[in-house]
């Protein structure tokens, strides 16, 4: 294992909580044969997708007690437009620090207002403000659209909100892994204080996936179907275009990294790879494989109490980046 590379399998349970591994073999006969039958590429059964995702969410996701919502939607001085929300949980308020978080959705189904519970703890626990930006979803809008906004809104946290990149902290799970690591190894942009990614979707042809799934099937969803949803943002582009097929281990070397993925999903494959090519590019970065989780089970701690503690992992996480860029700051 590179010297860079800390995996934290010893601190991690060494299996899956009994109401986690319920809960997964029940989506193995619900979500799972749901998920097969719903064409993405039909209008109908990407608005059922989209409202079985977003009720999820909603259920057994995180309480939005003492939240406050403050939508954004501005045109930066170049004309793009930035679309999102800051998420503010109890007690935090506007300062020099934020976390920009990149949601998933395969690139077509979910939004800010999904992940809300997710984002307002993720504030409630570190204390600080999250920016989630609403980029455009497929198949309305194909590559690069999506990479596009993430980039605006970026852009619009340093020149605009006047944030310093080192005292922003990158998150982002599934598809949103995969949008914030292409951010991140565009050569302009100056790294951010860290980086936590929640099951991140890399390999979008799904090889790395449909191996997984020789070993053990994912509760949720099969590959060739992740794959359908997918192809609705990739379609007429070629999946080696280098914004696509990512070049981590040959590019940019990535801040600090956390990557959390559950030990039952097919993108435990992805996680693996993207922390080995992160160590090659010589990046610090820190693996956590929960066993039995299925995929962003830290959205939905109603659901999987792991959840709980893998997100306390990633607010020490984001605590410690912090901290080691202030005490930079001093020391340079």
């Amino acid at each position: 294992m590179p010297a860079n590379m800390a995996v934290t399998g010893t601190d991690l349970p060494a299996r899956g909580s009994l109401r986690s591994r319920g809960a997964a073999a029940i989506s193995g006969v619900t979500l799972r044969q749901l998920s097969a039958v719903l064409p993405p590429e039909r209008a109908w059964g990407l608005w059922a997708s989209r409202r079985i995702v977003a009720q999820i969410m909603n259920s057994f996701g995180p309480s939005l007690a003492g939240t406050r919502i403050e939508p954004v939607d501005v045109r930066m001085a170049d004309g793009r437009r930035v679309v999102g929300e800051w998420v503010r949980g109890p007690g935090v308020d506007t300062g020099d620090r934020a976390i920009y978080f990149v949601h998933g959705s395969g690139f077509a189904l979910c939004s800010p207002r999904t992940h809300r519970r997710l984002t307002a703890w993720l504030s409630r626990l570190t204390g600080l403000p999250v920016f989630c930006v609403d980029y455009r979803l497929a198949p309305a809008y194909r590559f690069p659209t999506a990479a596009d906004d993430v980039r605006s809104g970026w852009d619009w946290l340093c020149s605009e909100r006047g944030l310093a990149p080192d005292r922003i902290f990158i998150a982002g799970d599934s598809a949103g892994g995969h949008l914030a690591v292409d951010l991140l190894l565009q050569n302009d942009i100056e790294h951010p204080a860290g980086l936590a990614l929640l099951s991140p979707l890399i390999d979008l042809t799904f090889a790395l996936a449909r191996t997984r799934e020789y070993l053990r099937r994912d509760p949720a969803i099969r590959a060739a179907d992740a794959a359908r949803l997918v192809r609705l943002y990739c379609a007429g582009t070629d999946l080696d275009h280098p914004r696509l097929t990512l070049d981590v281990a040959g590019g940019r070397r990535m801040p600090p990294t956390l990557i959390q993925a559950g030990g039952g999903e097919m993108l435990v494959a992805d996680a693996r790879r993207l922390a080995a090519d992160v160590t090659a590019a010589g990046g610090r970065c820190e693996l956590q494989v929960w066993p039995d989780q299925v995929h962003v089970f830290q959205a939905l701690p109603r659901l999987t109490p792991e959840a709980a503690p893998a997100m306390r992992h990633v607010a020490a996480f984001i605590a410690d980046s912090m901290h080691q860029h202030d005490a930079e700051r001093v020391a340079g």
